[in-house]
Parts: structure tokens; C-alpha cells; sequence
């Protein structure tokens, strides 16, 4: 076997997943700067949903670079393995959800539970994320929780994925498989009405790990490749921003695609899929390894503190930016524009309210979200991940374990 990496933890690629949340953010506001901006610009910021690409590319680098000279197919290791997944995903996105189903008794917010009968059940199947396999309830509770079963599902395979990468060696062939499972269900599920499972070929290609699964593998591959290496930032090959560029090329290619019939971007059009599952994918692992093996400015902006504190609540971020909380904010905002407009009313005076412009609004709840966001980090989210991961979960707890 290679030798076990020398670094379990690289600053620049926590930066990375505060990216990643905030390009996902920019993609779910572009409608504020439609206003100002030619449509063109608009179209390109709703292509910013690659940031769940990135995630997902990352996921899979940072779970074999981590795991796959290590992992065992044993009870013991497997157990362990779970611990630290569920320390690192579980008690926020439980306790998040749990809100948004609190808020959902209060509002009636049909966007939670989208007409589902059983709010109580739904939100069963939040929890063990089971919803992520319907299309119709994909984008229920926390709507951009979907990532979190595609996610979920390559941690639960990911073992096995290197077992028979290490005993049969076609590497390449396992995304073929799984694709092919996925399209095989669609053939077989698609004319039955039960919430969408695996209703189409869109679906299955966009929000589950078998359509996604590419990505994570070339996150894999890139893993396979930097072990053997020295990550010391003594590359001259400048493919840090070779990879960057390529990014937005895909960027911009999806938002010249026509947009089809009841959707939002050209990620849906068959050749946005391609290029977001694959094309994109590749560009992401260039960037990384530019992150990996050379020394720039954008690695040293990554690197910076502040940015990396943001990476480590980028999670939070990222569950908190779509929903009930920012609805409140919203809400907030609006109260707070008509209250400006009445005192101006009082004083006789017609001046602007730092309220009134969509985009503004935005850039505050963004700031808000941030803050909130680190919070929530500090207070809940890192203590309870190093409380379960010293904890007998699951598996007695013999040593401090390494933070992933």
C-alpha cells in the first residue's frame, strides 16, 4: 500500500467549503441583481449552484485521503467510521430540521412540507434522510437538505468503494455500475406515483448519489494521485488558477443553455448535466491539486483564519441560508423598510430607505447568516462533535479522535 498521507488537515480547503456555501448562496438570490445587471449576468450567478459540485468533489477527496490506507471492512473500524460521520454531519442538521418543522406548526409554510399528509412522518424521513429519493420531497424542510442524502449515501458506500478498488483495481468501471443501477431503477420507477422515487432521468441524475456518484469518485481519484506527493506548495504549474477558470468556463457554458420547460437553470438541459457532473467535477480536482501542491495567492486568501473560521461554519451556512431563518430575516427587513418610511413620513422628508433594494437586503442577510452561522459553530456544532467523537457511541472510545 502507498504511504498514509503526512497531512490529515490542509487549511486552504476548509476556505474552500466557505466558497462552495456561498456561490450555492449567490445562486439562490441572483434574482436581485436583475435589476441592475444585464439578464446575461443574472443567468450566470443562477449557475453558482456548483458549490454543491464542489462539496461533493471535496467530500470525496477528503474521505479517501483520510481513509483509504486505513479502512478496514470490520465491525470495529466501521463503527468508528460512522461515529465520526455522524459527529460530523448529524446534531446540526437534526436540530435545524427539528426548527424547521417547529416553524412549519406556526407558519404553514407549504414550501416545508409541500402537501405532504404527515408532517410527523416527513419529518421521519428528514432525519434519516430517506426524503432525498423523491423527487417531489426533495426540496422539503431544509429544501437544500437533498445534498445531504447524496452525501450520506457515498459515506455508507465509500468503504466498500475502496475495497473493490484495492482488490479489482478497475477503478473506472464503479461509476459506470452505479450510474447504471440509478437509470435501471428510473426504468423501473418511473410510472409509479410514489412521491417521485427515481421518477425520471433528471432527478436521478441531478439529486442522488447514483446519478452524482462521478464527482465524488474524481475527488477519490485526485486522493490516489496526491498521497505519493509532497504537499509543500512547491509546484510551479500554476493549475490553481488554470482549474479556477475552467470552473467558471463550465459556468458560463451552462448558463448559455437553454433552460427547459418548468426550471430555473441550465444545469437541467441534458448537456448542463454533463457538464456539471463531469466536466465540472474535473476542473474542481484541478483546483484542488493546484491548493494541494503550490503556493498563491488564492491558497494564502483560503488559508487566512478568518476564511478558514468561515469554511468551519460554512456547514451551518449552508443549512441556515434558504428557509425559515432567512424568512424571518426577510420578514424583518420589510418591517423594518415600512417603519423607516413612516418616521420619514413624521419628519417630512423623502429620502431612501436602507431597506427598500432587494440587493442590499441580501448582502445583509448574507453578513447575518455569516455571523449567526459562527455562532451556532461555537457553541453547538464543534462542541457536540467533540463530545460524540469522545464519546462511547457507538464504539467505546479508546483515544482522542482525529477531526476530519
Amino acid at each position: 500500500m502507498a504511504q498514509k498521507p503526512l497531512l490529515t488537515y490542509i487549511p486552504a480547503l476548509t476556505g474552500v467549503r466557505a466558497l462552495a456555501a456561498y456561490l450555492v448562496f449567490i445562486s439562490h438570490y441572483a434574482y436581485a441583481f436583475d435589476e441592475n445587471f444585464p439578464h446575461a449576468v443574472q443567468r450566470f450567478l443562477n449557475e453558482f449552484h456548483i458549490g454543491v459540485t464542489i462539496f461533493f468533489t471535496l467530500s470525496g477527496f477528503l474521505i479517501a485521503f483520510r481513509y483509504f490506507d486505513s479502512f478496514e471492512l470490520s465491525s470495529g473500524w466501521f463503527k468508528q467510521y460512522l461515529k465520526n460521520r455522524v459527529a460530523r454531519i448529524y446534531p446540526m442538521y437534526f436540530l435545524l430540521t427539528l426548527a424547521a418543522f417547529v416553524s412549519f406548526y406556526f407558519t404553514h409554510d407549504e414550501k416545508v412540507t409541500n402537501g405532504f399528509a404527515s408532517p410527523i412522518g416527513l419529518f421521519l424521513m428528514h432525519i434519516t434522510f430517506v426524503r432525498g429519493f423523491f423527487d417531489q420531497l426533495k426540496f422539503t424542510g431544509i429544501a437544500q437538505g437533498w445534498s445531504l442524502t447524496v452525501e450520506e449515501c457515498f459515506y455508507f458506500s465509500a468503504p466498500f468503494i475502496f475495497y473493490f478498488a484495492q482488490r479489482y483495481k478497475k477503478f473506472y468501471i464503479q461509476p459506470l455500475i452505479i450510474t447504471g443501477i440509478g437509470a435501471l431503477l428510473v426504468l423501473i420507477f418511473r410510472n409509479v406515483n410514489w412521491y417521485g422515487f427515481f421518477s425520471n432521468f433528471t432527478f436521478m441524475m441531478l439529486y442522488t448519489f447514483l446519478g452524482r456518484c462521478f464527482e465524488f469518485f474524481v475527488g477519490i481519484q485526485l486522493a490516489l494521485i496526491v498521497r505519493k506527493k509532497k504537499l509543500d506548495g512547491s509546484s510551479k504549474q500554476k493549475l490553481t488558477y488554470l482549474g479556477f477558470v475552467l470552473i467558471f468556463a463550465c459556468v458560463w457554458f451552462m448558463s448559455t443553455l437553454p433552460i427547459p420547460k418548468g426550471e430555473i437553470a441550465g444545469l437541467h438541459h441534458p448537456l448542463g448535466i454533463i457538464t456539471n457532473n463531469y466536466l465540472l467535477s474535473v476542473s474542481i480536482a484541478l483546483f484542488f491539486y493546484g491548493l494541494l501542491t503550490e503556493t498563491s495567492l488564492l491558497k494564502k486568501i483560503l488559508s487566512n483564519k478568518f476564511v478558514e473560521l468561515l469554511g468551519k461554519s460554512s456547514y451551518i451556512f449552508y443549512l441556515i441560508h434558504l428557509g425559515w431563518m432567512y424568512d424571518g430575516l426577510h420578514f424583518s427587513f420589510n418591517w423594518l423598510n415600512d417603519w423607516v418610511f413612516e418616521l420619514y413620513d413624521k419628519w417630512g422628508v423623502d429620502w431612501s430607505s436602507p431597506f427598500q433594494y432587494d440587493n442590499l437586503n441580501v448582502l445583509y442577510a448574507f453578513i447575518i447568516l455569516n455571523g449567526v452561522s459562527v455562532l451556532l459553530f461555537k457553541l453547538i456544532e464543534e462542541p457536540l462533535n467533540h463530545y460524540i467523537r469522545q464519546s462511547n457511541f457507538l464504539i467505546r472510545n479508546k483515544k482522542r479522535a482525529v477531526s476530519v
